[in-house]
């Protein structure tokens, strides 16, 4: 074999001191900068774009552990029928899972704000806050979310660093694991909230000077993982922009029942938080039909179908679910199973209302709080 000449050797030592001086220097400046963030600061831009995992990795992973990442789980409610026996679900499926391998979900809280206790106070974990006073919320119910979480934040002992902020109309149906980084928030995005398409409104919450309209994430506040310190920043600012928006005829027109979501959105974007976008945060039957490697089934929809399985959207079918039909009481036990092919992600949603009610003792919401 050929040996390589004296100088040559010379050169290629020389050449490998420089790329190793460079690769040094190179990983200790972007630790400089990423490390120089707080928990409570976001990094900028460029530094977001260079995310390397060898440089600002995990403590946690840094150190070999397993330590895992636990997060509280919050939903608001108030005391009505309808919100009571959906957390009774949400709740029962929540504790099945939590101890199950690749969670981590920690304590949970229903944050309840009718300002009284009701008559699930000792069966799912919950604090009492206090709603919007009267007409306060301009016949919008949804501005009591935000009011919830900034009592609740202000009272609560939470021992977590981060937190989900979820509804009760959530069925979770795996693990769930902390989806989000330490700086950045994990959301699902929702296809109905358009920044871009409503810069014209959204620009008197939150102006040019202040970046693009495509900081303003299209999300809601829920499904959301999030800090807990940066939650605690943003929430009173999300509920005097969510009042500020209802305040506004052509927001208040525009924006309908989502305001809110929109009210979150822009909040996050004024404290200069923006989220990962996770679709297989949840899923929403009628319309997806497949749970993948989706977390939470989302039962907002009403799913109707005739006996063929053909989805009627619109019509009432032969076989239905909707949770709006058990607005003054809960939904019976051992529902109907919808006929021979319909979805598979509506199919899990009666099996898991299902057993959630032959599991959960006393069930019955037809008494009085």
């Amino acid at each position: 074999m050929r040996r390589m000449s004296y100088p040559f050797m010379i050169i290629v030592a020389l050449a490998l001191c420089i790329a190793t001086y460079n690769t040094a220097s190179m990983v200790a400046t972007y630790r400089a900068k990423a490390d120089s963030y707080s928990d409570d600061d976001s990094p900028d831009e460029d530094s977001a774009r260079f995310f390397d995992p060898l440089i600002k990795m995990p403590e946690h992973i840094r150190q070999g552990t397993k330590k895992k990442r636990l997060f509280h789980t919050a939903v608001t409610a108030n005391d009505s029928p309808y919100n009571r026996w959906q957390c009774r679900i949400m709740y029962y499926h929540y504790k099945k899972l939590r101890e199950m391998p690749g969670s981590e979900m920690g304590g949970f809280t229903r944050v309840l704000h009718s300002g009284v206790p009701d008559s699930v106070m000792d069966e799912i974990p919950t604090v009492v806050v206090n709603p919007l006073p009267a007409g306060e919320d301009r016949g919008y119910v949804v501005l009591n979310r935000p009011w919830a979480f900034v009592q609740w934040l202000e009272i609560a002992d939470i021992e977590e660093d981060y937190i989900f902020m979820a509804e009760p109309d959530h069925i979770l149906v795996k693990p769930l694991p902390n989806l989000a980084t330490e700086h950045l928030p994990a959301a699902f995005p929702f296809f109905y909230i358009e920044p871009q398409n409503n810069e014209d409104v959204l620009r008197k919450f939150f102006p040019k000077e202040l970046g693009p309209i495509s900081n303003i994430d299209p999300i809601g506040n829920s499904p959301v993982i999030i800090k807990k310190s940066q939650l605690m920043k943003i929430a009173p600012t999300w509920q005097n922009i969510s009042i500020a928006m209802k305040d506004d005829e052509e927001a208040d027109k525009k924006f309908g029942w989502v305001l809110e979501m929109y009210g979150y959105a822009t909040a996050s974007a004024l404290h200069g938080v923006q989220h990962i976008l996770r679709k297989d945060f949840m899923l929403q039957p009628p319309w997806d039909t497949q749970i993948g490697d989706n977390y939470i089934i989302h039962y907002t929809y009403g799913c109707d179908y005739n006996m063929k399985g053909e989805l009627t959207y619109g019509k009432i079918g032969e076989w239905r679910f909707d949770k709006r039909s058990y607005t003054q009481s809960a939904p019976p036990r051992n529902l109907p199973m919808p006929p021979p092919g319909v979805p598979e992600s509506v199919v899990t949603l009666v099996k898991a209302v299902n057993e959630a009610t032959a599991n959960i003792p006393n069930w019955d919401e037809s008494v009085s709080p």
